[in-house]
Order: C-alpha cells, then structure tokens, then sequence
C-alpha cells in the first residue's frame, strides 16, 4: 500500500511513518525541512511542502499521484512567524479532500484532538474541528483519531514540557497543578493509525485514544521525576495570574518562530484539563507509568529536561548581550572610539567604531528570529573570533587588562556554541 503521512518529521508522524514502514508499505513523507529526516528513515520517500501553501486542489494533484491512503499527523498550537493555523490546519485540508475525489486516495487518517474541550474556541482546536466536520461530511472513506496527550520514548511540545518541570532543582513550580491529563502511548497511536490503513477500523470511525487512568498534572510530573532518576520534590503551585507575563513573552516567541508549550493556547487548555469527553468512542490503552518503564531513561533525557528551558534563556541572554555591546558604545561613539586612534584616523576609527556596533546589533536582532537563529549564532561564533584576533594584533595589553575584555569573550563563545548545539527542535 502507497501511504503519504503529513507532518512526518513530527513528534507522532515520525512514529507513524515507522509503524506503517514496519508493516510493510510503501510510505512517502511530507515535511517542511525533510533534509535530517532522509538520513534518519532512508526506507520513507520523503517530500518537501509547506501545507500553508498547499490550499488549492490543484497543489496537491502530483503529491497524491499514486497514493491509496492519507495520514494526517500534522498540527501546529497556535499562529506565529512560522505556523499560520487557519492554512494548514484547514484550508489545506479542504484542499486535500477536493484532490483526493479524483485520486487513488482510498482513506484519509486525521489525527485531530478533542475538538469539543471547554475551550473549542481556540483557533488550534477551531481549525481541526473545521477540517474533522468537512472530512467527516465529505464522502470519502476516513478515520478520525483524537489521541489525549502522547508521551513515549521520545517528547516534544507538551511531553517536553512535562520532563523539564520534572527536573526542577529542589521545588516543582506547577500551574493548575490539580487539572486533569489524560495520555496516550505514542505507540498505541501508531497502532491505531496501523489498524486504519488494514482495515480493522471501519471508515467512518471517530475514536478517541486515552490511557486507563486520568491523573493530576502535579502527578503526572511527579512520575516523570521518578523516571529522571530525580529524588521526591514538593509541588509549589503558582497562581494563573503570576504565570501571565511568562505566557506573553512565549507569545511574542512565538510570533518570532519559537515554538514554545508555555503559550497562550497550551495554557488555556491545561487550565481545563487534558481529558477526553464522552461525545466519541473512546480506546483505552495502559498507564503513564507503564508507558515510562517501558523505556527507562537515561543521562541524555536528563540532559534534555534540564537544558528545555534554559534555552530560550541562553538564547534571550546572548541576543541581549549583543544588542547591549552595539547600543552602548552608540550612547558615546568619541569615547568608544580612542582605543582606535593609535592605529588609524579618527575618522577611521569612528567608522570602524559604528560600524561593528552595528554588526553587534543586527547579530542580536536576527537571533531573535527563529528562523534565522542559526545563521546568527555562526555569525557571532566567527564575529567573536575576528574581534579577538584584531584585538590581539592591535593591543595585546587588553589580555591583561583588570577587567578582562577579551578573556569575557571567551564565555561568550562557549554559549554560543551550546546554544548552537541544542537549538534543533526535532
């Protein structure tokens, strides 16, 4: 069976894609950025698409040549630089189901969510429940899967989430601690996904998928600090109110292209709770806990819990010191200036002066911009080296300087080359 998965460099796509190649099909991937993902799964014919601009029939008439079957794993939370929910989580769907009439398309899988949640308003769960309602009215054979929240060996998102507060030193600091979450293996969702494409889900099916119990946040936590290897720590709840300002500077990540699970949309979500309500079917699987004793832990997954969400701060702190290092020698460009003048014009010196505080400023700007974050941090790596260099030519003297100008820089490469290091996201 030809199977074309959607979103399948993602968290549950990548699990998917694996299921079915297991299984013995023929699947192709569609992905934003599939370059990694070709090394990783040679056996997956991989695609590059970016579904927000795939909202015509038309656009998707080579892509479905040759496919019987559809997987939907795709999803973003919410509108930013990156993402534009209204596209890709509807329109393009809409579109999708107009081409697949006049394809070999013989079933669509959408993964969606619990669409019906106390807070369906939200354009994240408004936009899945656009694209369920036209799938499900539209004629051709589908299953519709609404997973709780998928944990599994590996995490993003909300999962990611879950480990680094898990990870915490000395206190767990929780928000709606006592909201409900209930969860799912993501192996359980490939076995759904698995059981669709084979037949053993008849079309037209809307299942949820949730595990045999529903625990706490504060819990749920507490169980992922058990699996970290992490020693008991108390839970210090935060009230909603104190975790706004945290929830608006992940908004304005998010609209620079950081996607991060403190957002708006996932707060919302949290403060109701994770659960699955009765107005489908619902499959049962096992316990959180199994789930994690099925794949003990080990030092990278602490490493990754801790690191979460130090890295928007490394990341916020070195675009911060850049822009500082070009703002304040604006604020008095003459004094800036004179360690230049021994070796060149004033003129010179002047120009050369603004002109690295501008290199300075654009390089902290553009490391705010998720997209472009890469790019600038090989940029201040090779700044910084050309900064030291020139001034190790041109004045020794500052190595030994009390306040040691150069030797900061030396700090300042480190983090760079960290932040470098953890700044993929999948």
């Amino acid at each position: 069976m030809n199977i074309l998965i959607l979103g399948a460099t993602g968290f549950i796509g990548s699990a998917v894609a694996a299921r079915l190649v297991a299984d013995g099909h023929a699947v192709s991937g569609l992905g934003r950025t599939p370059v990694r993902a070709r090394i990783k799964w040679p056996d997956v014919r991989w695609l590059r698409a970016d579904l927000a601009h795939m909202t015509t029939a038309t656009d998707w008439q080579e892509t479905l040549k040759d496919q019987h079957m559809v997987v939907n794993c795709a999803g973003a939370l919410q509108d930013g630089f990156s993402d534009d929910l209204a596209a890709s989580q509807a329109d393009a769907m809409l579109a999708l189901y107009t081409a697949a009439k006049t394809s070999d398309v013989r079933l669509i899988v959408q993964i969606s969510a619990n669409t019906d949640a106390p807070v369906a308003d939200l354009p994240f769960l408004a936009t899945k429940r656009r694209a369920d309602d036209t799938l499900a009215s539209s004629g051709l054979p589908y299953v519709i899967l609404r997973p709780a929240l998928v944990v599994g060996r590996n995490s993003h998102g909300g999962s990611a989430l879950l480990r680094a507060l898990a990870s915490m030193p000395f206190v767990l600091p929780l928000i709606h601690s006592q909201s409900p979450v209930e969860t799912i293996d993501i192996k359980d969702v490939a076995a759904a996904v698995s059981a669709a494409v084979c037949g053993e889900i008849a079309s037209g099916k809307d299942i949820a998928l949730a595990s045999s119990e529903t625990l706490m946040l504060s819990e749920l936590v507490k169980l992922h600090r058990q699996w970290l290897g992490l020693p008991p720590a108390p839970i210090t709840p935060i009230p909603a109110a104190l975790a706004k300002p945290v929830t608006w500077l992940a908004d304005i990540a998010g609209r620079l292209g950081w996607r991060s699970p403190l957002r708006s949309t996932a707060m919302a979500i949290i403060s109701k709770g994770v659960t699955i309500n009765g107005t489908v079917p619902v499959t049962r699987s096992g316990s959180v806990a199994a789930t994690l004793a099925a794949n003990p832990s080990g030092i990278q997954d602490l490493w990754f819990a801790r690191l979460y969400l130090l890295k928007p701060l490394m990341a916020a702190g070195l675009a911060l010191f850049w822009l500082l290092s070009g703002i304040i020698p604006l604020l008095s460009p003459q004094t800036a200036s004179q360690h230049l003048l021994p070796f060149m014009p004033p003129a010179a010196a002047m120009a050369l002066t603004l002109f690295t505080c501008a290199v300075d400023i654009a390089l902290g700007s553009a490391l705010l911009f998720r997209p472009i974050a890469r790019k600038a941090l090989l940029a201040m790596f090779a700044v910084s080296l050309a900064y030291l260099a020139g001034a190790t030519l041109l004045e020794p003297s500052l190595w030994r300087d009390p306040l040691g100008p150069l030797v900061k820089v030396l700090p300042s490469l480190l983090l760079t080359l960290v932040t470098l290091a953890i700044l993929d996201e999948r």
